[in-house]
């Protein structure tokens, strides 16, 4: 009875170390391909990086494509790792498709927003720094995330739009073309000379450097209105300049208009009473 018990016992002992050795040096190894799969990942993800800024890429969507890549080759890495350690792939890969499938109906929101972030990323309707108007929010472009992207309003308040709508909606680029067409409309009163408005308007825009000489500037009587002259006044300027030239016009006509005379109306109605016996 004992011998047979010694007996048991050896067999046992050397099937646990039969089993400690062979999962063993497979744990060793997968610990090792880790390490070095860690390591190559970096050097690879920093190899993107470089490239990236070498191309002049916008700096936040340096960071867009360097973390999608570092998560997709750590997926790999890890799959990897489990087959060396003996996992079953197959039925690993079954068991991860249905929770996928869970998890991808559960966050079909943010998996949208993902995708939105991608299209952003490819087709490039804006950069940080430009300002757009999109999802009824205008502000300067700060920074574009994996599922949002972060506008700072003209007050400095920070708005978050997700992705998915800002890459399938209608949205207006204030920044993306090198010049811009300022419109204006100034009214003078009726009896006025226009000539003599138009003179004044003209010399204010030619001497405003900021202001382009091809296209031409544009001035001419837009309407008869009820009350008022309306004189419509269009120039070009460099994009960064316009709500500078937009005021700054605004006030130097307005000035001139005063100090030369130039009646400025105001809406008004005359009224005619009639005596009745």
């Amino acid at each position: 009875m004992m011998d047979k018990e010694v007996s048991t016992f050896n067999e046992l002992s050397k099937y646990m170390y039969e089993l400690m050795l062979s999962y063993g040096l497979r744990l060793l190894g997968s610990f090792i391909v880790l390490i070095i799969g860690l390591w190559v990942i970096g050097k690879i993800i920093k190899g993107v990086r470089n490239i990236m800024e070498t191309r002049n890429i916008d700096p936040s969507l340096r960071g867009f494509i360097g973390s999608l890549i570092s998560a997709l080759l750590k997926v790999l890495l890890v799959i990897t790792i489990m087959g060396m350690i003996g996992i079953q792939m197959t039925s690993f890969i079954a068991i991860l498709g249905a929770a996928g499938l869970a998890v991808g109906l559960a966050m079909q929101g943010t998996l949208q927003n993902f995708a939105g972030g991608v299209i952003i990323l490819l087709l490039k309707p804006f950069k940080v720094g430009d300002f757009i108007e999109a999802q009824g929010f205008s502000g300067k472009v700060m920074e574009i995330q994996m599922f949002s992207t972060l506008l700072t309003s003209i007050d400095n308040k920070v708005i978050i739009i997700p992705n998915g709508g800002l890459a399938t909606s209608s949205m207006t680029n204030y920044s993306r073309m090198e010049t811009r067409r300022v419109d204006r409309i100034y009214s003078i009163a009726y009896g006025i000379d226009y000539d003599r408005a138009k003179v004044i308007i003209n010399s204010l825009i030619e001497s405003d450097e900021r202001i382009l000489a091809d296209p031409e500037p544009f001035i001419a009587i837009l309407e008869l209105a009820d009350s008022s002259v309306n004189i419509v006044v269009r120039v070009w300027v460099n994009t960064p300049d316009y709500w500078n030239v937009y005021f700054s016009l605004n006030e130097q006509i307005y000035k001139s208009f005063t100090a030369k005379g130039i009646t400025i109306p105001f809406p008004q109605m005359d009224v005619h009473l009639h005596q009745t016996k």
